[in-house]
């Protein structure tokens, strides 16, 4: 019997996302995204297609690594003009029924308080879709922008995000009891003030004594993605994560972060199960492979090789303009994105150079893509599950809306018909969906703090 695969769309607010430069392409749509229609259409069609969610990136700061200058990034739209992604998922919520909402939140600069609130809003009118994907943030112009001279070290900011989710659990699961609400209309008591406490919480970073403002939602805390694949990236993964997001060219590597993060969690207490992993994936398809590498040489003709070194060069935390074309790129300590360097030095040696990233760049990421027939895809999407352990995939848009539809209506069929995709959604909220409970098992580290809470 084969899994069932978990397939998320993966976008940002943005023009520009993963695959640099094809916004320019005459189908592809995103340069709507300040169209409120444009994402509850987006959505409609995500859900028509049974996908688990959509994925959503940000960014705090602008690239302004590549040629010290973000100039670069503004003209080629490289994740700059982008909005806020928390203010469309209202909407896109009340235009379906199940899709779920993974939305990426920077603790680094987000007061604890009110992210709370925030987090626990949307969980509400969304009825108990929303996840949180939680990053500590990899831009030195995100932390200027936020009054600091530069970021925190790398290691130093997954501390910080220990006490903040120490923090955000005592918020979410601790401070309103089950039966706190009564909304007793006859007696005129909403909520019974014993059964609501006072957070105190005095760590290093964070000074809080106050109660949730909100009663519990559908799910109390979001489902809890993570995306970093550093050996301390591992370990937040291992303690927090209930969806890793992971990439990586071979399976062999990819398998050995995944076994290496499941037997971490194993180690603190959490079961087998409790985590589920995605690998981003770019898939272009058609009905035979002919058709698809046709796709793909259309596409291919408006990647933008600057935009995709821009991003590069701010992900790595490397000024890639510095270097010529065959000279090899020093990959001093960066405070960006390490897992990203280590990938690189993996696939193309320690002497890696901008040429060498250019020819993996071939849709304007170091995602290279996946082209075939719809049958030849889901060939690639079973074995990756089965020989890497991953448990779906965050699919990187190309040309919208036509990659999710052409997913849609070419791959899923095939997929239900070898029994690893779903035929219909399953009832409750995206916990629920993905690992048949609405709230988190007390094996997870939010109720450890939850219980040093009531002590």
């Amino acid at each position: 019997m084969s899994r069932e695969l978990h397939v998320n769309a993966f976008d940002m607010c943005c023009v520009g996302h993963i695959q640099q430069g094809l916004w320019r392409h005459p189908r592809d749509r995103s340069a709507s995204y300040l169209d409120i229609h444009y994402w509850t259409d987006y959505a409609r069609k995500l859900e028509a297609g049974l996908f688990d969610g959509i994925f959503f990136a940000d960014v705090l700061g602008v690239y302004d690594v590549y040629g010290a200058s973000p100039d670069a990034a503004l003209r080629g739209a490289v994740q700059v003009p982008v909005n806020d992604p928390t203010l469309i998922i209202p909407a896109m919520a009340a235009a379906t029924k199940h899709l779920g909402f993974g939305v990426t939140s920077n603790l680094t600069y987000e007061t604890p308080f009110l992210f709370a609130r925030r987090m626990s809003t949307l969980d509400h009118l969304t009825a108990g879709r929303i996840g949180w994907n939680i990053v500590t943030g990899y831009l030195d112009s995100a932390a200027r922008a936020a009054g600091f001279a530069a970021q925190t070290a790398h290691d130093d900011r997954y501390d910080l995000a220990d006490e903040y989710m120490a923090l955000v659990y005592k918020l979410w699961e601790a401070s309103w009891e089950d039966g706190a609400v009564q909304a007793d209309r006859a007696s005129g008591v909403y909520a019974d003030p014993s059964k609501v406490h006072v957070i105190h919480h005095h760590g290093k970073q964070y000074q809080v004594d106050a109660m949730h403002l909100c009663e519990p939602s559908p799910q109390r805390t979001p489902v809890l993605y993570q995306a970093g694949s550093s050996t301390r990236g591992r370990q937040f993964a291992a303690t927090h994560a209930e969806c890793v997001f992971v990439n990586g060219h071979s399976k062999a590597g990819v398998k050995g972060i995944v076994s290496d993060i499941r037997a971490q969690s194993l180690q603190r207490g959490r079961a087998a199960g409790d985590i589920k992993v995605f690998l981003g994936a770019t898939v272009v398809t058609g009905r035979t492979d002919a058709e698809a590498q046709d796709k793909f040489e259309d596409y291919r003709r408006y990647v933008s090789s600057e935009a995709a070194l821009v991003h590069a060069a701010a992900s790595m935390g490397i000024d890639l303009a510095k270097f010529d074309i065959d000279e090899p790129v020093e990959t001093q300590k960066s405070q960006a994105i390490v897992s990203n360097i280590e990938a690189m030095t993996r696939t193309a040696g320690p002497q890696w150079t901008r040429r060498k990233l250019l020819e993996q760049m071939v849709l304007g990421s170091r995602q290279p893509p996946w082209i075939g027939s719809a049958d030849k895809i889901a060939d690639l999407m079973m074995a990756w599950a089965d020989e890497a352990d991953v448990d779906g995939f965050n699919l990187s848009r190309t040309v919208v809306p036509e990659c999710f539809d052409d997913f849609t209506q070419l791959i899923v069929p095939i997929l239900q018909e070898r029994g690893a995709y779903k035929t219909g959604y399953r009832e409750g909220t995206l916990r629920d969906k993905l690992f048949g409970t609405a709230r988190l098992p007390a094996r997870h580290a939010a109720h450890h703090a939850t219980h040093q809470q009531r002590r």
